[in-house]
C-alpha cells in the first residue's frame, strides 16, 4: 500500500471527496457540498491519496504565526489502524512548524494517540463552544 500526503496547495481536494469520508465516519452529515467548497478555500489542508483516491484528511486554521487549531482528522474506516492518521498528523506539524502553539481537541479515547503524535493534554485549559443552533 502507497500513501501520499498532499497539501490542498499541492493537490486539489474536492468537497464531494472530504463529504464522502465523513459519510463514511457518520461525520457532519448536514455539510453541504458548497459549504465545504468555501471551507477549503480558507483552510490548510493534507490529504492522504492511495491510487488518487482520497482516503484520508485534516485540516488547519491558522493565523500564519502564532496559533493553529487542527480539526476534521478523519480516515476511511477501510484504512483504519494503518498509521495513516499518525502521518496525516506528522505532515500537519511539518506544515505548521512555523507556528508557536499548535492545538486540537478531540474524544478522550484518542488522547494516547495525539500524545504519540507530539501533542499534548492541557489540564489548565478548558475547551467552551458556543454553537449556532
Amino acid at each position: 500500500m502507497t500513501i501520499e500526503l498532499l497539501t490542498s496547495k499541492e493537490k486539489t481536494i474536492k468537497a464531494s471527496e472530504v463529504i464522502g469520508l465523513y459519510k463514511d465516519t457518520g461525520w457532519w452529515i448536514e455539510r453541504t457540498e458548497q459549504d465545504m467548497e468555501k471551507m477549503l478555500s480558507q483552510t490548510l489542508a493534507v490529504g492522504a491519496w492511495e491510487n488518487n483516491k482520497l482516503i484520508g484528511f485534516a485540516r488547519a486554521i491558522t493565523d500564519g504565526i502564532f496559533r493553529a487549531f487542527i480539526e476534521d482528522v478523519v480516515i476511511h474506516s477501510s484504512f483504519n489502524r494503518k498509521g495513516i492518521g499518525t502521518q496525516l498528523i506528522a505532515k500537519m506539524i511539518e506544515e505548521l512548524s512555523n507556528i508557536d502553539v499548535i492545538s486540537l481537541f478531540c474524544e478522550e479515547d484518542l488522547i494516547a494517540f495525539y500524545n504519540k503524535n507530539e501533542l499534548k493534554k492541557s489540564k489548565s485549559q478548558f475547551v467552551m463552544h458556543k454553537v449556532k443552533r
